[in-house]
């Protein structure tokens, strides 16, 4: 889904993006609502940043990318996290690119995005280069998302994977359930 957010473009730079993990939710300019087999995830827009929020009767986890006040820490490269039987892993990259490559690839992505039926987008009006896009998907037990967010003053694009992921409990035998191994995404502190 491709929406036009209802603020004007800021001048934000790539280097000011920050991450975090377990966050309370913050306020959107846009939200979309996924159901994964079992797994409620909601993509939030932010802006020029995302957040991302997944909820189930086993926990929950909050993943947010943004320029986050009083956070000086610049977007690291990776994370691996691990939470009593649960993985979470992120990798994030920062791709510089020529005015004409920028336009081009910021276009094929909203494509991708605006295409899939687990894909959000947000444009900022005047300014069709400019854009934070989110897909989520569930594959193999796990639950996975890339996120994108552009910055045509810059010429820059940030592009994010995550991934969360339980690991077979010993006392189990390592017994995959219906479908394979018993997955349940939680990735940080049980959110209020």
């Amino acid at each position: 889904m491709l929406t036009t957010l209802k603020t004007a473009y800021t001048d934000t730079r790539a280097h000011d993006l920050a991450w975090d993990l377990g966050r309370a939710p913050l306020p959107a300019l846009a939200c979309m609502d996924v159901e994964l087999e079992d797994t409620r995830v909601q993509l939030r827009l932010l802006g020029a940043s995302h957040q991302v929020l997944l909820g189930e009767e086993y926990g929950s986890c909050s993943e947010t990318v943004a320029c986050l006040p009083g956070r000086s820490t610049p977007l690291p490269l990776g994370v691996s996290k691990r939470f009593g039987e649960w993985e979470y892993e992120f990798a994030a990259r920062v791709e510089r690119l020529s005015p004409g490559s920028f336009a081009g690839r910021a276009q094929e992505l909203l494509a991708l995005v605006a295409d899939h039926p687990n894909g959000f987008a947000g444009t900022f009006p005047g300014a069709p280069s400019a854009f934070t896009a989110l897909l989520v998907q569930r594959h193999e037990g796990q639950i996975r998302w890339r996120t994108w967010h552009s910055y045509p003053q810059e010429g820059c694009l940030v592009s994010t994977r995550t991934r969360v992921a339980t690991r077979v409990r010993e006392g189990l035998g390592g017994v995959p359930g219906p479908g394979g191994p018993v997955t349940v995404p939680v990735c940080g502190p049980a959110m209020a």
